[in-house]
């Protein structure tokens, strides 16, 4: 039994031309980890990061070929899930005795629809793909009955079956670590534009799942809000193992990294304590944010922090379900600053159904009114799997048919928000205003001037900088 996993291009026009490769790209942890714990069971894997490597249709097929799976499993996210079905087409068509697999955040709440409109398409697995794979693979491999695999969508004689939900895995400490080097790709991470990890990089998970209902957010759906945290001793190991490997920089993608301070300190003190040389990025929650934490998480390497501060309006907070206020993102950015965070970056969400336009302003000045290094301003979407989502189709607004595999602006379909048009060019407009200011240019440049690690940034970007900065002269 051999298996094959893609992790699809979100490109479509891409696939089609020459190849590209992506730059800012983080390894597909998710196929890494279910792969790891298939060739721990003995069966034969293969993977391809479409999106990473840029590859078109052509070479994407080619590879098919040459690694003849039985089995062909892709993550599909609401950016890739198109992108998937073309390929998996055309492999059908080639080898129709292959397996075709789609699993992930997109498939895991489209499974029917996506079975329903690509025939090619054999089973969907839903949620966590761990035990779900393996168990798919030996039925498969046994010439078994599906019923028996939990956490499955397919198809059987024009009928669409789904098993019983898999429940999710308890022990995460019992995962094996994902196996990197199955991926000849050179991953970067970006923030504006920029590479902010130029240095052998790699994502990270120390943690599964969030217990917060923020309505933008499908965590709480796909885990229940659930949170599964790997032991200390656990991520030291394959921190040990990273760091041998020739990692140097890292990103914790956790959905909740900070959620158990105490634990985040823990943490940090025994990366002192073992020497691990490493630099690292991190999220957090603005309520989870103390200046204790910040300093352990200072001290131990962090060397950029992204904040989930979201409005500067607590009403709009507030349906958000956010459960926290605007002070508390004051606070939190003070804390991080006075323990010496280098870079700052806020994420920012404008474009709430009844959002006003003074609201969205609000929201777009507010980075000028706290001491973060970069703001990121996002137009609210809705895609299968969110609250927003559901309510839009509650109240009749959105049509699922037409948007579940694209996802849609919530402004461009609700009638009491804020036209996208008009949204998009305040977001531009607040980025001119905050990026060009003298003040703040002159302050990033002292704070780069002290940082070794800013300057190394600097040099690894000098021939993107400039188009950076000319983009900024333009309202689109």
């Amino acid at each position: 039994m051999k298996v094959s996993f893609i992790n699809p291009s979100p490109n479509i026009e891409l696939q089609m031309s020459e190849k590209k490769k992506m730059i800012g790209s983080s390894p597909p942890l998710g196929i890494l980890y279910i792969a790891a714990f298939l060739k721990n069971d003995g069966i034969e894997v293969s993977i391809l990061d479409q999106a990473a490597e840029g590859l078109p249709i052509k070479n994407t097929l080619d590879w098919v070929k040459k690694e003849d799976p039985n089995i062909l499993g892709f993550s599909t996210l609401i950016s890739s899930g198109r992108a998937a079905a073309i390929i998996a087409r055309e492999v059908k068509k080639e080898n129709p005795n292959t397996t075709i697999v789609f699993g992930n955040f997109h498939a895991t709440f489209n499974a029917e629809r996506i079975l329903k409109k690509y025939p090619f398409v054999d089973v969907i697995v839903r949620g966590e793909g761990e035990y779900t794979s393996l168990e798919l693979a030996k039925c498969l491999e046994k010439r078994s009955n599906l019923k028996n695999v939990l956490g499955i969508t397919y198809r059987k004689k024009n009928r669409i079956i789904s098993t019983p939900e898999r429940p999710l895995i308890k022990d995460i400490n019992s995962i094996p670590f994902p196996i990197r080097e199955m991926l000849d790709v050179e991953y970067h991470n970006t923030t504006a534009g920029i590479i902010v990890a130029p240095k052998k990089y790699s994502g990270f998970l120390s943690s599964r799942g969030c217990v917060y209902r923020c309505r933008f957010c499908g965590c709480q759906k796909l885990v229940h809000s659930l949170w599964r945290p790997r032991s200390v001793e656990n991520i030291l190991d394959e921190l040990h193992l990273l760091t041998s490997e020739g990692y140097k920089q890292l990103m914790f993608v956790d959905d909740n990294f900070t959620l158990n301070q105490k634990r985040v300190i823990e943490l940090c003190q025994r990366i002192r304590k073992e020497k691990i040389d490493i630099e690292w990025i991190c999220e957090g929650r603005v309520d989870y944010c103390s200046y204790e934490m910040m300093r352990e998480i200072v001290k131990a390497g962090c060397k950029m922090l992204y904040l989930g501060i979201e409005s500067a309006n607590q009403r709009i907070l507030d349906y958000y379900i956010k459960q926290i206020t605007p002070e508390q993102t004051k606070n939190a950015v003070k804390n991080a600053r006075k323990a010496g965070m280098e870079v700052i970056v806020g994420s920012f969400i404008v474009g709430a159904p009844n959002e006003t336009r003074q609201e969205i302003q609000n929201t777009l000045k507010f980075p000028q009114k706290i001491d973060i290094d970069i703001p990121q301003f996002n137009i609210l979407g809705a895609f299968p799997g969110m609250d927003i989502w559901d309510e839009l189709k509650m109240k009749g607004v959105l049509d699922e048919e037409k948007y579940w595999e694209t996802g849609v602006s919530v402004s461009e379909i609700s009638p009491d928000a804020v036209p996208y048009k008009e949204i998009k060019k305040m977001v531009h407009e607040n980025y001119q205003n905050f990026f060009l200011r003298p003040k703040y240019i002159l302050n990033e440049a002292i704070q780069t001037m002290k940082s070794s690690y800013r300057i190394n940034v600097v040099l690894n970007n000098l021939n993107r900088i400039g188009a950076i900065s000319e983009s900024l002269r333009y309202v689109t």
